[in-house]
């Protein structure tokens, strides 16, 4: 069973479709804590260090074989917590990262700084000491709409930034909420986001341990 630890109940129904379109049988298990994104941006991801390793240590003790963090702001502490060495606690955004780490030039674009440099980061860490020339892009007001329940004025805010990119060779996405966008661009750069490449990493990992 994979356990998914989530910031927001919107990614609940995103990952069931994704799950029923490239891996049906795959058992999810969905964690939702949306405090923890808040009190994250507010003091910091490792103020919520402590709450991220119970949330994944008890779905470890109630039959999770894998656990994936959906959340880009906390991806890098969750994982650090290791609730039991057999089973793997996964970012969803590592695999985009990882593709985007082979391009030239990265444009992040985010919806809450507090996903910025975390993202770059883990692009950078990815990169393994090659050269990445990555710029953030912070898309204001978006997340406001977000908030209010607005998921299109969200999205097509995102689109629209993502269309104003320049001098680019790839664009992120980096919040797994934002992927709808990429739908919504038409923009000739490629854009990536995390959901769908970061649940196969996961399943492999459910598929490995099981």
């Amino acid at each position: 069973m994979l356990a998914l630890l989530h910031t927001s109940p919107v990614h609940v129904p995103v990952f069931e479709a994704l799950r029923d379109e490239d891996h049906p049988g795959l058992a999810l298990r969905h964690l939702v804590h949306e405090e923890l994104l808040q009190r994250a941006r507010e003091e910091g991801p490792a103020a919520v260090a402590p709450a991220v390793a119970a949330v994944i240590a008890g779905a470890v003790a109630e039959g999770a074989t894998a656990v994936l963090c959906t959340c880009s702001t906390i991806g890098g502490v969750a994982e650090t917590c290791v609730a039991d060495p057999g089973v793997p606690v996964l970012r969803v955004d590592r695999p985009m990262a990882a593709a985007a780490a082979g391009k030239g030039r990265v444009v992040v674009v985010a919806t809450v700084h507090s996903t910025l440099d975390p993202t770059a980061a883990l692009i950078r860490e990815e990169a393994a000491g090659r050269h990445v020339d990555l710029r953030t892009l912070l898309v204001d007001g978006a997340w406001e709409r977000f908030e209010a329940g607005d998921r299109d004025g969200f999205l097509n805010a995102v689109a629209a930034a993502v269309d104003a990119v320049r001098e680019a060779d790839v664009i992120v996405l980096a919040q797994a909420s934002m992927a709808g966008a990429a739908d919504r661009t038409r923009t000739a750069v490629p854009v990536l986001s995390s959901p769908r490449q970061g649940l196969r990493a996961a399943a492999e990992a459910v598929a490995n341990g099981s």
